[in-house]
């Protein structure tokens, strides 16, 4: 088993942030892909953690949502890999974006019961769609890149640890 170097793998994270922020062309490896994924993890965990004890419910929503372009950007870079379209990350990327704006605004009007008190029984089921779609894309994201150049480019050579 290869040994995973953590400052390299926080290091292409702080790159794909930096560098590829909203960047959906090309492909990415399986390995890129989920060392992107295993830190976001490890660090909406530790986010979470913190706002829990702080009682800050709304750093994970911002959170989700500065991290959105990054990750949907990385998805579909990955699909493109296994020879899908990388528009397909859009039907994770809605039901995620709307139920983190509706989470958002309720935290930022908290006990003024206005439209976003009536909304938030929406949250659920948008959640639901969020969580089926998640399953598709991980599915999908797990299979073997297409062997050699396809439509969306050559086959990416792994940068990360």
């Amino acid at each position: 088993m290869n040994n995973v170097d953590v400052g390299q793998a926080w290091q292409y994270f702080v790159s794909v942030i930096t560098d590829h922020y909203s960047d959906f062309e090309g492909r990415v490896s399986r390995r890129d892909y989920w060392t992107f994924i295993a830190v976001y993890l490890v660090l909406a965990i530790a986010v979470a953690i913190v706002a829990n004890i702080l009682g800050l419910g709304i750093v994970m929503p911002a959170l989700q949502l500065a991290l959105l372009l990054p990750s949907a950007g990385m998805t579909a870079r990955r699909l493109q890999d296994t020879g899908r379209s990388g528009q397909l990350v859009w039907i994770l990327v809605i039901p995620l974006l709307v139920s983190n704006v509706i989470m958002l605004l309720f935290f930022l009007s908290f006990g003024l019961f206005g439209l976003v008190f009536l909304l938030f029984p929406l949250i659920g089921l948008v959640d639901l769609i969020a969580i089926a779609s998640a399953v598709v894309m991980i599915f999908w994201c797990i299979q073997p890149g297409v062997d050699g150049p396809n439509e969306f480019g050559p086959p990416p050579q792994p940068k990360a640890a």
